[in-house]
Order: structure tokens, then C-alpha cells, then sequence
């Protein structure tokens, strides 16, 4: 059983819009982020988060993208999903029992992207294992936050790594929310 693993790459002042013009390519910090990717069974993802995603990804090449492209999604939406392409299925019924069930049939981690409302349930239903951040050595200035307006976090560092590019990866527990 694997872990359920919430990821997200940030500005140094918590950027993550979707203007990434401060995302720093290249470096040992994706070499990381390759292995994360190759220890995860499935993607979680948010609808929102999957609609983002799916049109960059299904249009980019490489081993990172054949990865990403290959391995099984589940989408989960509060609303309507429409029709799902990109290896992906919608979650149905209880949040909590399909990803426990989840974390039990796949043997790899579940990598959830973006940390928006999705990631802060999962936090809040006690499902998400760790928090990474990659935090970039920028400061983009854009208003989504992680978690921006839905409460707070409460966590305890497990580790950190500083990457020669500046590039710091910030691994997490996540232990309480404050709504």
C-alpha cells in the first residue's frame, strides 16, 4: 500500500498560478521529481487541477511525459465530470472510501497535483500521507496560494533538500486543519 502524496511546485513567495514563468527547468531537482513520479501507482487529481494538466501533458513528449501520460488517473469533482480522456476514470461516492480503497489497490504512491480545494480535503479527511513543496528561487507575485482561502494547515517537516539551482524540496506531514 502506497502513501497519498500531495505535490506542488511554488515561487519562493507560494506562487502557483498558472503563470509558471518561474518555474526553473533542468537540474537534480527534476531527477527527484522523476523518481517521485516513478514510486506513484496513480494520479489524484482534482477536476480542476486534471483539466489544467491533461492538455499540456497530452501535447509533450519525452520518458518524463510517456510517465506522466501512462500512468492511471482518478478525478474527483464535487459537480458534473464531463467525458475523460488521458488514462483517467472519475472517483464516484464516499471521497474517503475511494481513496482508501485506492491506497490499497495500488501498490505505488497515489501523487496528487496542485493544492488547491481536492488537495485541502484530502488533508482534511486525514487521506494525505505527506505535503511536498518545490519551492523555486523566484518571486512571482501572483494570488493563488496553497490552500489560498480554504484554512489552515498545520504540519510537521520531515525533511528538506537544497538543490545546487536553488530549487529547495520541503516534504510534510500534514497533522491538523483549522477551517
Amino acid at each position: 500500500m502506497g502513501k497519498s502524496i500531495i505535490t506542488a511546485q511554488m515561487s519562493a513567495d507560494a506562487s502557483i498560478g498558472p503563470d509558471i514563468g518561474w518555474y526553473t527547468p533542468g537540474g537534480e531537482h527534476e531527477a527527484d521529481s522523476e523518481d517521485d513520479l516513478r514510486l506513484a501507482g496513480a494520479m489524484l487529481l482534482g477536476r480542476k487541477t486534471y483539466e489544467a494538466l491533461a492538455p499540456i501533458w497530452t501535447a509533450t513528449t519525452g520518458p518524463y511525459a510517456e510517465m506522466v501520460n501512462a500512468m492511471p488517473k482518478y478525478v474527483a469533482s464535487t459537480g458534473p465530470i464531463g467525458t475523460l480522456a488521458w488514462n483517467a476514470t472519475p472517483l464516484k461516492g464516499d471521497l474517503a472510501e475511494e481513496v482508501r480503497r485506492l491506497k490499497a489497490e495500488h501498490a505505488g504512491n497515489l501523487l496528487t497535483y496542485g493544492c488547491g480545494e481536492f488537495a485541502f480535503a484530502l488533508v482534511r479527511l486525514g487521506l494525505a500521507d505527506e505535503v511536498h513543496f518545490w519551492v523555486h528561487p523566484v518571486v512571482w507575485s501572483e494570488p493563488d496560494r496553497p490552500f489560498h482561502g480554504l484554512g489552515h494547515v498545520r504540519m510537521r517537516l520531515k525533511d528538506a533538500t537544497v538543490y545546487r539551482n536553488g530549487v529547495i524540496r520541503q516534504r510534510y506531514e500534514p497533522l491538523s486543519v483549522d477551517e
